[in-house]
């Protein structure tokens, strides 16, 4: 029985007690049956909303599979497995990609290179240092005060 059904048989059930129309309860008794109609209406509505866009996720989800499988030129079971939809050319040796500030090249890292913490731009000699612990020491500093 869905919401408005029950709120029409309440109705049914409050006419058949016979109730004097002019009665303060009686208008009562009808003031919270209209806002149960009311409340029933608006819930089945959402309801109704809330299945279409859920059906529009799933459609938006499936266009996107089917964008990274032609971007990437992967199928799902190729992903490296952290959840990105990126390839990475081995699970255990990850390559990330970094633009030197001074000339502007792409430079392609590894797990190892980023360990080292330093490397030297192949394109203009510049030395760029990786420090990813400083971003953490700012904000445990800013939370201490």
């Amino acid at each position: 029985m869905t919401n408005s059904e029950r709120a029409s048989y309440i109705r049914g059930l409050m006419d058949g007690l016979g109730l004097d129309p002019e009665a303060k309860e009686t208008k009562i008794f009808n003031a919270m049956v209209e806002l149960l109609d009311d409340l029933a209406v608006s819930v089945e509505e959402l309801e109704d909303e809330y299945a279409e866009l859920g059906q529009q996720v799933d459609e938006i989800d499936e266009d996107l599979g089917s964008l990274e499988s032609e971007y990437y030129g992967l199928e799902d079971d190729e992903c490296c497995g952290c959840g990105c939809g990126h390839h990475h050319h081995d699970d255990d040796d990850m390559t990330f990609e970094v633009t030197c500030p001074s000339c502007g090249d792409t430079i392609q890292l590894d797990d190892s290179m980023l360990d080292e913490g330093q490397i030297v731009c192949p394109g203009c000699g510049e030395h760029l240092e990786f420090d990813f612990d400083d971003e953490e020491e700012d904000s445990e500093t800013e939370e201490e005060k």
